[in-house]
């Protein structure tokens, strides 16, 4: 299976235009935005593909648009990102449909939630799992070894060694909105 992202192990993620207008400087093709405003949505990805950046949308932090599948039909349709970002079976199944890249985001907060995320990567079968907190590479390394689809980890990753050791745990990238690790 070719990996997604093309080798490029830190994916930054904006915030608010600010962070976006930051990463289009950087020399990253890949960046993941969040928070975003459904009226401003098109301009945004639109500006960063134009500036030649592959946008990763979380849909479920799209403000103004109900993350449902006919939105996420609008942003396959509409609005075109590269990618979908969701913690949501429907919009990962939906993004698919659509041929867009799917990442199915999952918080592990404790062995339940982990067996639950387990059963529902297997069932919706994503381009990619990334994984929060991403500081945990024990975790990284039994869901790469369990389901075989690449894992990203983000969240609470603070330095690179924190980078360093969840990529030898057999994580493909990390996502961060710390501008120091970008």
């Amino acid at each position: 299976m070719d990996l997604p992202f093309s080798g490029q192990t830190i994916i930054p993620a904006a915030h608010n235009q600010k962070d976006m207008e930051k990463i289009l400087e950087l020399d990253r093709t890949y960046m993941v935005m969040l928070e975003t405003h459904v009226a401003q949505l098109k301009a945004l990805v639109k500006y960063a593909q134009d500036s030649g950046k592959k946008v990763l949308l979380h849909a479920d932090l799209v403000n103004g648009l109900k993350n449902d599948d006919y939105a996420i039909d609008f942003l396959c349709k509409e609005i075109r990102p590269d990618g979908i970002i969701s913690t949501r079976a429907n919009a990962i199944l939906k993004a698919k449909q659509h041929k867009m890249l799917a990442i199915q985001r999952l918080f592990m907060i404790d062995s339940s939630a982990y067996n639950k995320g387990v059963t529902l990567i297997q069932k919706v079968q994503p381009d990619c799992i990334e994984l929060l907190p991403g500081i945990i590479p024990a975790h990284v390394q039994k869901m790469t070894e369990k389901l075989h689809i690449p894992v990203i980890a983000g969240g609470l990753i603070e330095t690179t060694d924190q980078i360093d050791q969840v990529i030898t745990s057999g994580a493909i990238a990390v996502t961060t909105s710390n501008k120091e690790l970008w």
